[in-house]
């Protein structure tokens, strides 16, 4: 599923930049195992920031990096716990951090999933190719600040109708911004985009998100045994794993249910839409305000057969959520309300799309009537410092925040959650979901038939040898290390 043929020229290039710019690799054994990065490493990191431009923060992709701006280690996976008294279901939700990874967000992990195998077999090479990171966000950024740390040119292509706040942190990192027209919804401009500059540019090797296989790679070792390393610490003597819920977005994280669903054989893996998009609801196709989640089809890297259910949110209730949670009087009102005020100090970890996850989880607890015993997992991809211009605008729309409305936005965009505009996945709906690809990656993208078949046919050679690469990446990472002789001679 990934290539792993060697170029040798490009291979020596990028071993060269390494030595020149004091460029060390981590695994991906290493992402997902922290203890295991060499002492000397660690070393270097305690003078380090989490943000800045240093290739030794390539360690830091990771969901175990100590909560600390600058000189941070490592510890647990780093997550907090819904309870009650917030969601109004009886089951717990755990919800993983994305705020503590460089560039406040788990992105960064997926385009370092992306851009690895191309820079250790050399089919990137430094010296020639641009990296090109189409999203609607995130991603890009952190392709951006990936490509930063390995000397890589980056171009960076997202809608214009995105937050500020993401185009502003582009402007100091990114080598080159493409912004291309409308907001979440238009994922097909950015393709647009990426076919433009392929034609147009012989230089560019385009990292999509949306079909690299490094993405789904990277999720299902890094992120998902991450989930399941936060259960077995919180699950207690009953505890049980009920099941996972992500929104769809480039479909990487819902790899992490597939590692999570064979570790836990009853758990059950949910995607998440846009209703006002509800693309895999009923074929269905709109405009909305969840950004980071993407829609209008179906990401070639999304195991569809695998998936068990289908749950649409409500854009509206991710607004006002982020209004609840990031004004004081929001907070102050859901103290009241008995919600620990410790949990309640931590709600700026939640951007949108986080609160659309959260809110996936509450809609599936319902649905299956879940229990005390009962544990969903959910991840929040990047924090509400992405969003302040939001809020901002929010504060426009509605005026001043108030005591009414907070308790409003509470009873009614999350107590009042309902199990409706859900689907559990029938064979055949999940055949329908799958067969959606087709438009996008067979007619569009040039993709062929028969891959598409193979995905659906044949697990073993596509979906389960994926997962399997893992052990080859780490051991060409290893050689490379070896290549450039940095780490024998920290």
């Amino acid at each position: 599923m990934l290539n792993l043929k060697i170029n040798e020229k490009g291979l020596k290039n990028n071993i060269e930049r390494a030595k020149a710019q004091n460029i060390i690799l981590p695994t991906i054994e290493q992402q997902m195992h922290p203890e295991k990065i060499p002492q000397k490493i660690l070393d270097k990191l305690t003078n380090v920031g989490l943000w800045d431009i240093d290739p030794v923060n390539l360690f830091r992709i990771t969901w175990k990096n100590e909560q600390k701006e600058s000189g941070g280690l490592f510890h647990g996976p780093n997550y907090i716990v819904l309870p009650p008294e917030l969601t109004g279901v009886k089951c717990r939700i755990i919800c993983m951090i994305g705020k503590w990874f460089p560039t406040g967000c788990h992105k960064v992990g997926a385009s370092y999933g992306c851009l690895i195998p191309e820079f250790v077999t050399g089919k990137f090479d430094t010296n020639f190719h641009k990296a090109v990171w189409p999203s609607t966000g995130n991603y890009c950024r952190g392709g951006a600040f990936d490509s930063a740390l390995l000397g890589v040119y980056s171009v960076a292509i997202l809608p214009e109708g995105m937050s500020r706040e993401r185009f502003d942190w582009l402007k100091n990192v990114a080598s080159e911004v493409i912004a291309t027209p409308g907001t979440e919804s238009n994922v097909k401009e950015i393709f647009d985009k990426t076919h433009e500059l392929k034609a147009t540019r012989d230089d560019v090797l385009i990292l999509n998100q949306f079909e690299q296989m490094g993405n789904y790679m990277w999720h299902y070792n890094v992120t998902g045994n991450a989930i399941a390393d936060a259960f077995e610490e919180i699950k207690g003597e009953n505890g049980n794993l009920a099941g996972m819920a992500f929104t769809s977005g480039s479909a990487g994280t819902m790899a992490s249910g597939d590692r999570l669903k064979e570790l836990y054989p009853n758990a059950k893996l949910a995607v998440g839409e846009a209703l006002q998009c509800p693309t895999l609801l009923d074929n269905g196709f709109g405009a909305h305000r969840i950004e980071g989640i993407g829609d209008k089809h179906v990401p070639w890297i999304h195991n569809v057969k695998n998936t068990d259910m289908v749950i649409d949110i409500d854009d509206e209730d991710s607004q006002k959520i982020l209004r609840l949670f990031n004004e004081p009087i929001g907070r102050e009102y859901l103290k009241e309300q008995g919600v620990d005020p410790e949990l309640v100090d931590m709600l700026g970890y939640f951007g949108i799309s986080g609160i659309a996850n959260m809110l996936c989880c509450i809609k599936m607890a319902k649905y299956y009537e879940l229990t005390e015993n009962d544990v969903l997992a959910t991840v929040m991809t990047d924090s509400s410092v992405m969003y302040g211009s939001r809020i901002k605008e929010l504060q426009d729309e509605d005026g001043e925040y108030t005591h009414e409305m907070a308790a409003l936005d509470y009873h009614e965009h999350i107590l009042g959650e309902k199990a409706d505009n859900m689907l559990e996945l029938r064979y055949t709906d999940r055949k329908r979901i799958h067969n959606l690809k087709y438009y996008t990656w067979v007619e569009q993208q040039g993709k062929t038939s028969d891959e598409l078949n193979a995905l659906w046919y044949d697990e073993a050679n596509t979906w389960g040898a994926l997962r399997k690469e893992r052990a080859k990446i780490d051991d060409l990472i290893n050689e490379f290390n070896e290549a450039t002789g940095l780490l024998k001679n920290l």
